[in-house]
């Protein structure tokens, strides 16, 4: 039985020498090809595991975020405009989603380990959880916030004062993102004791 370093050396050999039976252009479109297929496949699984359906698939998002959502003006509104799980939490532009995918691949290891898989383990969590979120969200100026609400075409007018306030000034200025004010707007709040503000 050949070792594993003789059969890749075989391998290697096969691979520089040129083709027999084939041509160059015969390799070169069936190489083609296959990148097509390829980069369709890959684009087909990233889109499916883009949806709102994959993301509520584990009991773990569907019992505990999924349910919190649901009771928010983000999910039932009166405009019918609703935002499922990937526009919060997976960016738009293609560079920044395979980025946002690459980090949420950890994600499968507190899947597969178990770390909140109860109830009582997801809560003890949140609080960490919620933080990795409030800083990536921090990090790139709420993107996945202004995908939908766009600072140019808000109307301070039909604001509440407060809001009209805090909008025109440490947003315009660029001195806050979204996500400073808007803790919790989707989902319950962690326990915030010995946070500074709350």
């Amino acid at each position: 039985m050949k070792t594993l370093i003789a059969l890749l050396k075989d391998y290697w050999g096969i691979l520089r020498r040129p083709s027999v039976y084939f041509s160059l252009g015969f390799l070169t479109l069936g190489g083609f090809i296959a990148g097509i297929i390829f980069w369709g496949g890959f684009n087909t699984a990233l889109e499916l595991t883009n949806t709102e359906k994959f993301c509520t698939s584990c009991h773990e998002m569907r019992d505990n975020v999924f349910v919190e959502l649901q009771e928010t003006i983000h999910y039932t509104n009166r405009s019918g405009v609703r935002a499922s799980c990937p526009d919060c939490h997976v960016p738009h532009e293609w560079t920044h989603k395979i980025a946002r995918k690459m980090q949420a691949s950890k994600e499968v290891w507190g899947k597969l380990f178990g770390t909140i898989d109860t109830r009582e383990k997801f809560v003890a969590h949140r609080r960490e959880l919620a933080e990795h979120e409030w800083a990536r969200l921090k990090a790139n100026d709420s993107r996945e916030c202004r995908n939908c609400h766009n600072f140019q075409f808000m109307d301070f007018t039909r604001q509440s004062k407060r809001a009209a306030a805090m909008h025109s000034t440490s947003l315009a200025s660029g001195e806050a993102t979204c996500i400073d004010c808007h803790k919790g707007i989707a989902h319950k709040l962690p326990d915030m004791t010995g946070v500074k503000g709350w």
